[in-house]
């Protein structure tokens, strides 16, 4: 600051909407250093329940720093204070004098800031009255109200609901109300209990009142309990009137009573409930509104139905609202003569009014000024004076509430300054608004003046306007606008250049699209754009929280509650461009539900049901399911489907069965699945009737002569219609027409019939009997007596039985087939030796009917001979079969060769290698082998084979490059057979692999690549080199291994290896090994010449030991039984040499259990125990007491037999030696 100038000296460019308190508290203050009162914290309206709880807090900024002074209920409140204005009870004051409205005041030389006005209430702790238990009784089915009445307060008390120990289960029957009460819709033997306690807490208090306890007495009703029509406990009537303010909660509650319980539905009458802020909670027993805002007002209505009926309630909501502002005044500096002009508005319901005040005086308590006028919220003061100077309070109230501003005028003369930073460069987007600043300072308020690129003037463009703050704001910008600006301030010499850059708009080119996707899976929404390369990386914002990645939102794992629009935001650094898309997710439906049973009749009814919510699909078709309880035993009760309906149909007529229970239940199906099946309906029980059908399969299983058995199928029980159910037999003989029927009633099949004859035809007949009637007339069948055996009886047979018998090829006479033997090995391989052909095919039974006298017979083997009978038979059994007669099959064409192999021992040539057909058919006299090139146009080559034990053939000169086609064919006297055929190529010299994988270890490293198709196999070694080491080779490697691990490495260390072909590397890489590098240890005690010499000699003297105790082992290592058992010894075994184990001699009672060798000393648990020579040991007490050890042994286990199995034959006879 100079006597006629002032500089400010801009760090950065101003923000255009930096709260103007902040620019005085830091130019003014660094200039002057006096700034007025800004309050930084303000009280609040609360109740205290003690001395500890009164806090009005009221903090202010300011230099000089200001001083504090409350006011309450209109009158001046303790003393002036500096530092802090917050308030606190002192402890000589009553606490009750605390109690009032309170606005706290901040001043210093510039003015005086106020708050609003707020509310202190003083209440006492809550306590509860002395109160008498309380007892109800109710019967079963009947509705009840367990009373709470807290001790009343300003503040809401939660209420918890418990037992002695937890808090009492609530659903839809149960549920607490806003008054605190439980209610119960309807009540159950088991809510029987003497425990029911309230418990208010209030958390300001840090109090929990728990009331007496409630007992509930449930009586069982000895009537039905009937169902009852939905009332509500509350509201009462059919209509209420709800007044509430905006941003306040409220809750709409509607608990009904009835039985069944009843469900409750909320909706809006004048509108959809789900463009509201409600939510559903307490089993939808409320609707609440967490902050309710003006487009909630309207009529809701709530309706409690059960299967009786329903019962309906709305509400009319009014939303009314505090004072909101619309536009506050702002605080500005003024220079001498200018003209003030602050505009307050505010809105609310009711209208709110607005008052003005003067450093916290009401305008009608300070001097009246001609030059001060006053309109509504709009306050202005001409020719302002340096007097003028203060803290304007602008204040809105109606009856909910009021809200209050402070606005400080500061009348000063400054010169002028620009205090926009000069040479900022602005980037914005093409199309936009570009705004330029040029924030200026002084007083009087500098006249700002902008040129372009060759100093125009700018405010000739219509596009252009000047702010008053200096910005100038440029409309529509495009490319063309790009350049440098000037703003200057009249009659100065003060400037600063702005640089204008216009960018590409960012573009989404593939929005989210439209997803539908099923409940638990994953849904993607792709979200690509373009951005100008000159803007950095932008923010990507999806409306849901998901798995960003690449401008692409993943939901995983999604459910129902995710359906909805989903819109990709790219927000750049200049401008942002959105794209809309939704996910659909479909789930199975919800169990249908509120299943009726109408129209029912003796054998029908009417099944209705609603559906549940479909979850974002079409209900497409209702499975009805149905149980019948009375003819089945409980355990056995299974849901049966009985019919599927479309989807559009909610109501079924079903058709049931006379003297049956039935229950039914549905499932509804859409596209992603069945829902649950719905709750089951009602038992309903038809009544009996006669019975509908009679059974069938009607027929007679006579065996004996002279018995007639008649059998059927017997009839289901839910078709026997009434109780007393049995079956009427009737039979007579099918010859004459005077024959009269004879009766017989059981309980079920068979019935037996003495005295019939043999073969007797029978008229017989099952007729269906109940208790009340019979079923309709039967239809008569044809059933016979039994028979007799074929040797006793002259009646012509039933049937006839052809036997064939094939006894071998023609070969096993005169010409044998040359190589008939040969390959035998593959041929029982490949399953084509002649007696490993299945029997059917070999012997071969046909049955002829008894009318016939010729039959065909197909399927015969080509060259065979054949051995032929017949017999006759009926159910008695065969009789005896007639002379055999023989004859022989013609040769035939023989089948294809067993199988095809192909060998390349070079690059042009190939060898066919292949074994004689199974089916052979004749004698074989050769074959023919054949190629060609696997290409159109190509000739055919043929050999001809004259040796038929000749089984292969090589193909040389063949071209490496050309993939060919082999037959062979096999032919006898009668013709060549079906060829056998393979596609094949010659194969290329082998060579090492190139591309080789390495998988790293701690001591190996596992080698890997892919061999080569057209490639012999090729033996190698790999060469591996340890750093300032010698190089080592592996054992040979086949290159058609593909693997090979190479092992015997040191841990943490670098290896050279490589693969030498024909004198020159073929492939190299270096690696290293896993875990940590082995480090040398430092020449200590263990390299010393008496250490290893002590060493030596203990090792020595082990060996010498252990040859001992070999030694003594092969001399006396065989068990004696007889001394096992008569000697006192404990179970320790005893290590016995393979080959004498189990030997059992006379020679072995000679060692008595008394002379250990020199290795029984060590236990089973010792490390020289028998499990040094077997994996484990069982051993086993015979009924005796003697035992039996069964021994696996490290070596393989000779005749087949497991170590981990079971003993083998001869473990088993080494038992039985022991044992006897």
């Amino acid at each position: 600051i100079s006597s006629d100038k002032l500089e400010v000296i801009a760090t950065g460019p101003i923000n255009p909407y930096i709260n103007v308190h902040t620019v005085m508290a830091g130019y003014i203050n660094r200039l002057f250093f006096f700034f007025p009162p800004v309050l930084t914290e303000m009280p609040a309206s609360y109740t205290a329940f003690s001395r500890d709880d009164i806090n009005l807090t009221c903090e202010a900024t300011g230099n000089p720093t200001p001083m504090f002074r409350w006011v309450k209920d209109g009158n001046e409140f303790g003393s002036e204070r500096t530092g802090s204005g917050s308030l606190r009870a002192e402890e000589d004051e009553p606490l009750s004098t605390y109690q009032g409205t309170y606005r706290c005041y901040a001043s210093n030389n510039l003015g005086t800031a106020m708050t609003h006005a707020v509310q202190l209430i003083i209440e006492p702790q809550p306590i509860l009255p002395k109160q008498r238990r309380i007892h109800k009784k109710a019967e079963e089915g009947e509705s009840m109200i367990l009373p709470c009445n807290p001790p009343k307060s300003s503040i809401r008390p939660n209420i918890h609901w418990m037992d002695k120990m937890f808090h009492i289960t609530r659903n839809d029957r149960v549920v607490k109300g806003l008054d605190g009460n439980l209610y119960f819709a309807n009540i159950l033997k088991s809510d029987s209990r003497d425990d029911y306690t309230c418990h208010a807490q209030y958390p300001d208090a840090r109090t929990i009142l728990p009331n007496e306890p409630v007992t509930l007495t449930v009586i069982s009703s000895n009537d039905v309990v009937s169902n009852r029509k939905p009332h509500l406990f509350h509201p009462s009537g059919l209509h209420s009137s709800v007044l509430t303010v905006r941003g306040n909660s409220l809750t709409l509650e509607c608990i009904p009573r009835g039985l069944p319980t009843p469900t409750v539905e909320w909706r809006k009458k004048d509108g959809n409930i789900k463009d509201t802020g409600a939510q559903l909670k307490n089993f939808n027993r409320w609707l609440h509104f967490r902050s309710i805002s003006q487009e909630d007002d309207g009529e809701y209505e709530c309706k409690a139905s059960n299967s009786q009926g329903s019962a309906v309630h709305s509400f009319t909501v009014t939303v009314e609202a505090k004072p909101y502002w619309v536009k506050e005044p702002q605080s500005l500096l003024y220079a001498p003569g200018e003209t003030v002009r602050l505009d307050c508005q505010a809105e609310g319901i009711p209208t709110p009014t607005i008052t003005w005040s003067i450093n916290g005086l009401h305008l009608t308590e300070v001097d009246k000024d001609p030059r001060r006028t006053v309109s509504g919220g709009v306050l202005i003061l001409r020719d302002v004076e340096f007097a003028d100077t203060a803290v304007y309070q602008c204040e809105a109230f109606n009856k909910h509430g009021s809200i209050l501003t402070n606005t400080y005028i500061y009348v000063i003369e400054l010169p002028p300054q620009i205090l926009s930073s000069d040479g900022v460069v602005y980037q914005v987007i093409e199309g936009r608004n570009a705004s330029l600043d040029c924030e200026t300072f002084g007083s009087p308020r500098p006249h700002v003046t902008w040129e372009g690129d060759g100093m125009l003037p700018l405010l000739s463009d219509s596009r252009v306007s000047l702010l008053t703050n200096g910005t100038i704001e440029l409309s529509n910008v495009g490319h063309d606008d790009s350049g440098t600006y000037t703003c200057s301030i009249r009659h100065t010499n003060i400037s600063i250049m702005a640089h204008l850059e216009v960018l590409n708009r960012t573009v989404i080119l593939n929005g989210p699209q439209h997803v539908r996707t099923l409940n638990g899976t994953s849904a993607l929404l792709d979200c690509h754009f373009y951005k100008d390369p000159r803007l950095l990386d932008p923010q990507i914002v999806w409306k849901r929280d998901a798995n960003l990645s690449n401008a692409t939102l993943k939901l995983t794992y999604v459910q129902l509650e995710d359906t909805g629009n989903y819109s990709c935001e790219v927000i750049t650094s200049k401008d942002h461009v959105a794209a809309t898309g939704s996910i659909t997710v479909v789930a199975r439906p919800d169990p249908p539900h509120s299943l009726t049973l109408s129209d029912v009749q003796d054998r029908s009814l009417t099944l209705s049901w609603k559906p549940g919510r479909s979850h974002n699909s079409h209900i497409t078709e209702f499975i009805v399911e149905a149980r019948e309880e009375q003819h089945t035993p409980e355990r056995k009760w299974r849901w049966e489907e009985w019919k599927w309906v479309s989807g559009d149909i909610n109501h079924l007529e079903l058709m049931l069965q006379p003297y049956s229970t039935y229950r039914f239940r549905v499932i509804g199906v859409n596209e992603a699945g069945r829902s649950e099946p719905s709750q089951h309906s009602e038992a309903h029980t038809t009544p009996p009737a006669v019975p509908d059908g009679n059974p069938t399969g009607v027929h007679s299983d006579s065996t004996d002569p002279g018995f007639l058995v008649i059998s059927w199928d017997e009839m289901d029980r839910l078709t026997h219609n009434a109780p007393g159910f049995e079956y009427k037999v009737s039979w007579r003989q099918a010859e004459g027409s005077n024959q009269f029927w004879s009766h017989g009633t059981t309980k079920g099949p068979p019935f037996v019939v003495n005295g019939t004859g043999t073969y007797t035809p029978f008229e017989i007949k099952v007729q269906a009997v109940n208790s009340l009637g019979e079923g309709p007339a039967p239809v008569p069948e044809i059933g016979h007596s039994g028979e007799d055996s074929m040797s006793h009886i002259s009646i012509f047979p039933l049937t006839l039985l052809l036997y064939i018998k094939r006894l071998g090829s023609q070969s096993g006479r005169g010409r044998r087939a040359l190589g008939h033997m040969h390959h035998r090995a593959e041929r029982e391989r490949d399953g084509g030796v002649e007696h490993g052909m299945g029997k059917e095919q070999e012997n071969r039974v046909v049955e002829v009917g008894s009318m016939k006298n010729s039959e065909e017979v197909t399927g015969l083997r080509l060259y065979s001979r054949y051995e032929l009978s017949v017999t006759a038979f009926n159910s008695k059994g065969e009789g005896p079969h007639s002379p055999p007669y023989h004859f022989s099959t013609p040769e035939g064409a023989p089948g294809p060769p067993a199988s095809l192999r192909l060998d390349s021992p070079s690059e042009t040539s190939i060898t066919l290698y292949w074994t004689p057909p199974i089916h052979t058919n004749g004698v074989l006299l050769g074959y023919f082998v054949q190629f060609k090139q696997d290409m159109e146009g190509s000739t055919v080559e043929v050999e001809e084979i004259m040796d038929p034990s000749l089984t292969h053939h090589v193909w040389d000169g063949l071209d490496p490059h050309s993939s060919y086609i082999f037959t062979v064919t096999a032919r006898t006297a009668a013709g060549e057979g079906p060829p056998i055929t393979r596609k094949g190529t010659t194969l290329l010299d082998g060579v090492p692999p190139t591309n080789i994988s390495c998988q790293e270890g701690e001591t190996y490293f596992n080698l890997s690549w892919v061999p080569g198709e057209r490639h012999r196999n090729h033996g190698f070694q790999f060469r591996y080199l340890k750093m300032n080491d010698n190089w080592v080779e592996s054992e040979m490697v086949n290159s058609t291994q593909g693997f090979y691990s190479l092992a015997g490495l040191q841990p943490g260390t670098k290896y050279w290896l490589t693969i030498m072909h024909r004198n020159y590397t073929h492939w190299k890489e270096q690696v290293k090994t896993k875990g940590p590098e082995l480090s040398e240890v430092a020449g200590g005690f263990a390299t010393q010449g008496w250490f290893i010499g002590l060493i030596s000699a203990i090792v020595l003297l082990m060996l010498i030991l252990l040859i001992l105790c070999f030694i003594k082992r092969s001399k006396g290592g065989k068990y004696a039984v007889k001394d096992k058992e008569d000697g006192q010894v404990d179970s320790e075994a005893r290590p016995m040499k393979d080959e004498t184990f189990g030997e059992y001699s006379d020679g072995d009672e000679k060692r008595s259990i008394s002379q250990p060798s020199l290795c029984v000393g060590s236990k089973l648990g010792s490390d020289d125990s028998l499990a040094e020579y077997g994996n484990s040991v069982d051993i086993q007490f015979n009924e005796d007491g003697s035992f039996i050890g069964q021994y696996s042994g490290r070596e393989p286990v000779h005749h087949g037999n497991e170590s981990s199995g079971p003993a083998s034959p001869a473990f088993t006879n080494i038992a039985y030696e022991f044992k006897v």
